[in-house]
């Protein structure tokens, strides 16, 4: 026995051990010294093995086992499992039975075991004892190779944030003192020790290691926790499981009262500091629930004094209390101890020894002690020296922003953060990485998602999360980075796993695991074309310590300084000089590179933090505010803020707090530049005029806006045309300005975001800070670019579908869509309350604010002269002002000059494509100079265009990732440089066009690139249409090089297509500009070309059938022989069986398209109906063919001959059969024969295609109502193929089949026939479009007599004759109401029933349906057949039918509501458009008050029309009939229309009828 330990501690059976192993038996015969002293273990008896073995036998078996656990036998195995272990013989039995050897048990798992048949208990304890020995097999590998080292936590501090990781070896080693402030260090592995003595060890070591150091007088730390040899390498950071933390301080508080004398109590509680509970991390940085025990003792000089402390047993020192003044007899003298440092241990001066000087060294300590107590002072005073003062906040403030000390105005347009394991206490001092707004975190915790740097920045900043796979390039980079949202949204990598996903990997496996990945990101975000080329700065937030080689921020490192090919752009932040050291010894030792210039190490977060945001202007700090109506605001927070990524929200504070820039950004905005909010914001402030207010402002603000908000629909829109450059856009966002406090303001950034993104986020702006309270004011949103009113329409419906979403009522526009549309002519078109037209002359009002204004800035700038941009509107546009600015700027021109080449692309660009640029990036490149720091409002970077840098401008341009852009400053100077440099220098189009294809730096990769293709190739492919089709055939650039120098655009569209090599739509246009000039070889190449690379386009492959055709023609019009030879009818044959061929093909691919559109929801493109269109125009070019032929040539009968077999009346042999000239054409008979069924359906095929499209026109309209030019021509040619058809198909005049006299009857219904197909009123939709046209009452009641007719006389009626004949009749009242001929309304009803009692053609159900829904409806109780109560039915069929007969073309189309529910009876209950049209006295305004709404409140319209009433039933309407128990759903025309309206309300409203079904119109509550 040793010491003051009783016989009863002794260790029992079982030994209790930290870790998720609970129980493991101790070796069998080692030993475990006694708590308290320097010994760790206690000795076991060997009786309590339940293997019974003789020591030989044991220690034998011992040496025998393998430091390799997979080297064991199955014996080994057994054995270990009863001696090691010390489970009973049964378990190890089970395992020994099934041949478990060492291989085999480092693969069990805890369910094997129990399959086995071990118990769950023994089962975990077995398990737990395996792990850890693999543990110490991998223990026993050289360091090199399995350790990694680590930094002891920070002596004497708190709330530091390092933390060990399991298995790391910390770098120093148990010692002695050194220099006194220098802290010794002592290792306890506690892992050994039984629960019950863990609080008396932790305590008793904790007093002989302190009194120890305060005698030394030396500052030291105890570790807990923390393995040492020969069970772990010294030092190896084992950690330990702590339930009770306070018990642990509590227990070493009352042992310092028991082991210390009691008049040193007080210095020695000062001395020994308060327990520190350190976190252990798992290897891959993901939190356990270890820890190490830690106490720092700080004997200060002027605590101890001279004192020396001697430490007694707790029994001792409780006798000494009771008997004092008595000597202690000789046993209590062996209990005192005086403990010192020696070396790495703590001895004890008063040890009982077998010297005869006994107490020498102890005399000796007492003898020095006044000395050790000087050298400690000298060295405490040494230390308080030694601080010294710091520069690094203003090394922090000149890096972190390029060197211009303002975040506002940093050289460094986007930053990217590299952190890794943070800690809580940190958290709080990180606000700065907000205001950065990074564009990526790299992230490298895997637990920052549940309680690190993501879930505190995620909660007060818009991010988004991703994976490094994310970022692998297997698509195009721009639609990747639109994916990522990048530059939009700070992109949150997480680099290694995240805790609810991706498993994270160790230290050690990091790189084979994830290391690929994260490269991959790193080369993506430093593409040129994604991150602006030296303009970004890479920060390494050292959260944590970095302490390994393989620690995964090394090689991030390693990768970013490849990347950027240098240390230039890398900042790193660490939390410590000892991180700092760490950080820089490794880069040292790695890459032998000094990284101490790009490091900040001396400042603490707290203080880095508040350095950053003292960066920040008072604007940027302070807080932005939405109108809520009624004067109040909400905060518009941060991350809101931030996810309304595609908007610029205008706030009612925007730009308070001042920015002290006004000088650069009102020069930028006078010299052409973008108008921002602080130029309305500097308008405003004292002493300046108030910014200029265009006359259609007032208009705009007092009469657009309020008449738009008395509107019945949830989203309104108005049109600003302006022509370029006249300041269409800046007054948009005057207005804006001026309604902030009115509106809630936005900018849509970019025209090309996903609209349905868009809306999402503009009904978010509409309803934040409302708490699902109804909102009280609507959103001002301002659209800009798009390129037509289509896109604004389908913007439009993206808001009401998510207002709709929302439950947004629409009893007033919720959204008011501002479209700043650009107009190509500088005509100016009416101005009305939806198309308000700015052009480019001024008003004497206007011109006189100008020159105000003028007055005011020549007081401030020396400049002025160069502000062009306010100059041209000054001087009111005047062109000979504008031409005299080009010719100056430009003079002494030389297209050689790289700055010259530069110019002149952009003023090309600019012409041909409208607000074309080219970003910074591309511009130094080209111009071969380095790029330079750059600050957002500063232009001097344009120096290098030299004398060009007035012409330019730059601007940010918002795309898949942002980025800075030049720009030329207008476009009439842009206009008036490229006629300077045609004329006066000699610099073609075609040259300029030329040099910009063939110049490799304009396309290769950097930022922009993506907007610059889609510029160059709108500019050759995107034509203007004009009424004249000769100047929409190409774009306008090809026809000015056409007209400039002829041939130059055959090599300006070769260089094209080369240039790019994957463009479809270029080969396009090289195989029209081909066929213009009929050479047909070269048009079919490329229309091939185009078809190879853009198989599924119907477009492209309509091209091939439109060279064909045009082959075709041409072959006729250049052979003028009549007849024509056999040989050459082969050959226009086949041509025309190609053509038609070709146009189905893309007939089926534009139906695919269409489906492919209506499953997506968001694209709205019209169905291409080219290729229908394609087939007739062949059909009728055949039909000409065959007119050249001997057979089909001459006279009346060889016409009806034709007209027979192209109906497949007759065939080609009966036809030849009845020839008297059969010989002589029987070359004829040979090729027509070989194209027999080609030639047979042809009149079927044309009448296919025929009543296809009029399906198609009638029946669908486009959201705005009006039809497209594009429609009106395709209806056109319709027309003119119809002419040519009827003219074939429909003559009903043959001589030779009059002379029949027994075929009189049969003929007149054939001729009846023929009459209502001429009149394309043989179809439902064909009747319906009489009433669009305008089809006089007097052909409409003969069509009515000759329907009739073929039902009374023909043999045989098919239903579609019968249901189109009531259609005539309710067409035939609209036109002529009471007409004779028109059947009385209830014998067409009781028509109408007896069709639907019989068999239905599938075709026909459509038709069928929709006229008995509109005849049927239960209008007044008088009348309504036993049919009516089925009428659900029938809408139930009619909406099946519809989208069974239009979903291939309906996508982007609205149906037409053909019939409005009437006042009258009878037929009076249908009142087409007609009707209403007549209401209005003002035609040209019909549209418009379509789209508003305010038609219905029209007095005679309402006077016309019945208001049904209904019940709101979630997104239809319960229509009441006239019928007590017949209720009928109705959908609202437009959803939104019920939004905001509670289920069950009663509504009222009009009933429209369309072939979708019955719609609710004018919905009011």
């Amino acid at each position: 026995m040793k010491n003051n330990l009783q016989p009863s501690l002794y260790l029992s059976k079982y030994s209790f051990i930290s870790g998720k192993s609970r129980l493991r038996r101790l070796p069998l015969l080692s030993t475990l010294r006694l708590i308290g002293s320097s010994d760790e273990d206690l000795t076991f008896n060997a009786n309590t093995c339940p293997v019974m073995a003789t020591q030989d036998e044991i220690k034998n078996e011992e040496e025998n086992l393998s430091s390799d656990l997979r080297e064991w036998s199955k014996q080994q195995v057994k054995y270990w499992v009863c001696n090691v272990v010390g489970l009973d013989l049964k378990f190890a039995n089970l395992l020994y039975d099934q041949d478990i050897n060492g291989s085999s048990l480092a693969l069990l798992e805890k369910c094997d075991l129990i399959d086995l048949g071990v118990t769950l208990g023994p089962a975990k304890v077995l398990i737990n004892s395996r792990d850890a020995q693999l543990e110490r097999s991998i223990g026993l590998l050289p360091v090199s190779q399995t350790v990694s080292h680590c930094k002891p936590y920070p002596f004497y501090r708190y709330h530091d944030s390092h933390r060990y990781v399991e298995n790391t070896i910390l770098d120093v080693i148990e010692s002695g003192p050194s220099d006194f402030i220098e802290p010794c260090h002592e290792y306890k592995g506690f892992n050994n020790t039984p629960d019950e003595y863990k609080m008396t060890k932790f305590t008793d070591e904790v007093v002989r290691f302190a009194a120890a150091c305060m005698n030394s007088r030396t500052n030291g730390t105890i570790h807990f926790g923390i393995g040492d040899m020969p069970e772990f390498t010294h030092g190896q950071v084992l950690g330990i499981y702590v339930a009770d933390k306070e018990a642990y301080e509590n227990a070493l508080k009352h042992a310092i009262n028991g082991h210390f004398e009691h008049k040193h109590v007080g210095a020695v509680t000062l001395c020994i500091k308060p327990t520190r509970f350190v976190g252990v991390l798992n290897k891959d940085t993901t939190s356990s629930e270890k820890c190490v025990i830690e106490v720092d003792i700080v004997p200060e000089s002027t605590i101890c004094e001279t004192d020396m402390y001697h430490t007694y047993s707790l029994d001792t020192r409780k006798t000494k209390k009771k008997a004092k003044g008595k000597e202690p007899d000789q046993g209590e003298k062996q209990l005192k101890q005086f403990f010192v440092r020696d070396g790495g241990s703590s001895r004890n001066l008063l040890a009982p020894t077998t010297s005869a000087k006994p107490m020498v060294d102890y005399n000796t300590f007492e003898n020095k002690l006044t000395q050790l107590v000087q050298l400690r002072k000298q060295a405490e005073d040494k230390q308080l020296k030694s601080v010294r003062s710091s520069v690094q906040g203003s090394k922090l403030s000149q890096m972190i922003t390029g060197g211009s000390q303002s975040l506002d105005k940093s050289h460094f347009e986007q930053y990217v953060v590299v952190a890794n394991k943070s800690h809580s206490i940190q958290l709080e001092s990180l606000r700065f990485v907000i205001e950065l707004n990074p564009v990526a975190v790299l992230d490298f915790d895997p637990e920052s998602e549940r309680d690190g740097l993501q879930k505190y920045i995620g909660a007060r900043s818009a991010v988004n999360i991703h994976l490094p796979v994310e970022y692998k390039i297997t698509e195009a980079v721009e639609d990747i980075a639109s994916k990522l949202q990048l530059t939009r949204n700070t992109s949150w990598v997480f680099c290694n796993g995240r805790v609810d996903g991706e498993v994270p990997s160790d230290i050690d496996t990091w790189l084979m695991d994830k290391g690929a990945s994260v490269r991959d990101v790193i080369s993506f975000l430093c593409r040129k074309d994604m991150l602006p080329n030296k303009r970004y700065l890479v920060v390494f937030l050292l959260l944590s310590t970095v302490g390994e080689h393989s620690d995964p921020l090394l090689e991030t490192f390693s990768i970013f300084r490849q990347e950027l090919k240098g240390i230039e752009q890398i900042l790193c932040i660490c939390e410590n000089e000892n991180a700092f050291t760490c950080w820089k010894d490794l880069i040292k030792a790695r890459y032998g590179i000094d990284i101490s210039g790009r490091c900040i190490y001396q400042l603490s977060f707290a203080e880095i933090d508040g350095t950053i945001l003292s960066l920040l202007s008072e604007n940027r700090k302070a807080c932005r505010f939405l109108p809520c109506g009624g004067g109040s605001k909400v905060l518009l927070e941060k991350k809101v803020e931030g996810s309304l990524s595609a908007l610029d929200v205008l706030c009612v504070n925007q730009c308070e707090g001042g920015n002290g820039d006004m000088a650069t950004i009102e020069e930028n905005f006078y010299k052409g530049g973008k108008v921002s909010w602080w130029n309305f914001f500097f308008s405003e402030q004292p002493g300046c005029t108030p910014f200029i207010k265009r006359d259609k402002f007032d208009f705009i603000v007092n009469t657009v806006i309020p008449d738009l908000r008395s509107w019945r629909k949830v989203c309104a829109s108005f049109n600003l045309q302006h022509v370029t450059g006249c300041g269409g856009t800046t007054l948009a966002k005057h207005i804006l300005w001026n309604l902030k406090n009115d509106f809630r303001c936005a900018v849509l950034k970019d025209h090309h975001s996903d609209m349905a993104a868009t809306a999402v986020q503009v009904v978010k702006l509409l309803t934040f800070g409302y708490n699902e309270l109804p909102p009280q004011i609507p959103v001002l949103l301002m659209i800009d670019g798009f390129v037509d009113t289509d896109m604004v329409s389908d913007l439009q419906q993206c808001i009401e579908q998510q207002c709709v979403k929302a439950k947004i009522q629409s009893t007033s526009p919720k959204v008011i869509i501002l479209n700043c549309m650009r107009l190509e002519s500088e005509e100016q078109t009416e101005t009305t309350v939806e198309d308000v037209f700015i052009g480019n002359k001024l008003s004497d009002n206007e011109q006189r604010l100008f020159e105000q204004k003028l007055v005011e800035i020549e007081k401030t700038y020396k400049n002025a002269e160069t502000f062009y941009g306010f100059m041209i509107m000054k001087k009111n546009f005047l062109p000979e002002y504008i031409q005299s600015v080009a010719r100056n700027t430009l003079k002494g021109f030389n297209i050689s000059q790289k700055n010259a080449q530069l110019i002149a692309v952009l003023v090309l660009l600019d012409v041909y494509c409208k607000g074309a640029s080219l970003s910074v990036s591309l511009c130094e490149d080209f111009l071969g100079s380095q790029p330079k720091p750059f600050c957002r409002t500063d232009a001097k970077w344009t120096d290098v265009f030299g004398k060009f840098s007035t012409l330019i401008n730059s601007d940010i341009v918002e795309a898949e990732v942002r980025y800075t852009a030049v720009k030329m400053i207008h476009s009439s100077i842009s206009w008036h440089c490229l006629q300077e440099l045609t004329t006066t220098y000699n610099v073609q189009r075609s040259e300029i066009a030329n040099l910009l294809l063939n110049t490799d730096t304009f396309f290769e990769c950097t930022q922009g690139k993506r907007k610059l293709t889609e510029a160059v190739h709108d500019m050759l492919v995107k034509r203007r249409h004009t009424n004249n089709d000769e100047d929409s055939q190409f774009s306008p650039l090809i026809q000015d090089i056409k007209k400039e120098s002829t041939g130059f655009e055959e090599i300006v569209l070769n260089n094209a297509a080369k240039r790019f090599e994957k463009d479809a739509f270029l080969r396009q246009v090289l195989a029209r500009y081909y066929l213009k000039d009929n050479n047909f070889k070269e048009a079919k190449f490329w229309a091939s070309e185009a078809k190879c690379i853009l198989r599924d386009n119907s477009y492209i492959a309509d091209t091939t059938g439109q060279v064909i055709k045009r082959e075709l023609k041409n072959a006729i019009y250049t052979d003028k022989e009549v007849p024509i030879k056999s040989e050459k009818l082969n050959v226009l044959l086949k041509m025309a069986v190609s053509a038609t061929d070709a146009f189905n093909v893309a007939q089926d691919l534009a139906k695919k398209e269409s489906l492919n559109r209506l499953k997506k929801r968001t694209d709205n493109c019209h169905f291409n109906s080219s290729a229908c269109i394609g087939e007739v125009q062949v059909a009728v070019i055949v039909i000409e063919i065959l007119g050249k032929t001997p057979i089909f040539s001459s006279g009346n009968v060889h016409h009806d001959i034709m007209s027979r077999v192209l109906s497949r009346e007759i065939t080609i042999q009966q036809v030849e059969t009845n020839d008297p000239k059969r010989n002589k054409h029987t070359p004829y008979y040979v090729v027509l024969r070989g194209f027999e069924e080609f030639l047979c359906s042809l009149r079927i095929r044309m009448k296919k295609q025929f009543n296809f499209l009029e399906n198609f026109f009638v029946n669908l309209r486009s959201s705005s109502g009006e039809r497209g030019r594009h429609e009106l021509m395709a209806l056109e040619e319709v027309f003119k193929c119809f002419k040519r058809y009827s003219d074939l198909f429909c003559r009903t005049d043959s001589k030779d089949l009059l002379r029949n006299k027994t075929m009189n009857i049969m003929l007149q219904v054939h001729q009846a026939r023929q009459y209502l197909d001429m009149r394309k009123v043989d179809t439902h939709s064909g009747v319906l479009n009489c009433l669009s046209i305008g089809t006089s009452s007097e052909i409409m009641e003969k069509i009515a007599r000759q329907c009739k007719f073929v039902l009374e006389k023909a043999t045989t009626v098919s239903v579609r004759e019968k249901i189109n004949y009531i259609y005539v009749n309710v067409v035939l009242n609209c036109t002529k109401p009471g007409s004779q001929l028109c059947v009385a309304y209830k014998i067409l009803v009781d028509n109408l029933c007896k069709v639907l009692c019989g068999q239905i053609p599938l075709e026909d159900h459509l038709a069928l349906h929709f006229i008995t829904v509109c005849l049927l409806w239960p209008h007044v109780s008088s009348f309504s057949p036993a049919e009516t109560k089925r009428l659900e039915f029938y809408i139930s069929q009619m909406i099946i039918s519809y989208h069974a007969v239009m979903q291939e073309v309906c996508n982007g189309k609205w149906p037409v509501v053909h019939f409005y529910l009437g006042k009258k009876q009878g037929y009076g209950q249908l009142i087409h458009h007609a009707a209403i049209h007549s209401c209005i006295k003002e035609p040209e305004q019909i549209c418009s008050l379509f789209k508003n709404g305010k038609i219905w409140k029209d007095k005679e319209v309402e006077a016309l029309l019945c208001r049904v009433t209904g019940e709101v039933q979630d997104n239809v309407i319960l229509a009441e009939t006239c019928i007590s128990d017949l209720k009928i759903k109705v959908h609202p025309m437009y959803r939104n229309q019920l939004s905001g309206i509670a289920y069950g309300s009663k509504v009222s409203f009009f009933l429209g009828f369309s072939m979708k079904g019955p719609l609710a119109i004018d919905i009011e509550s």
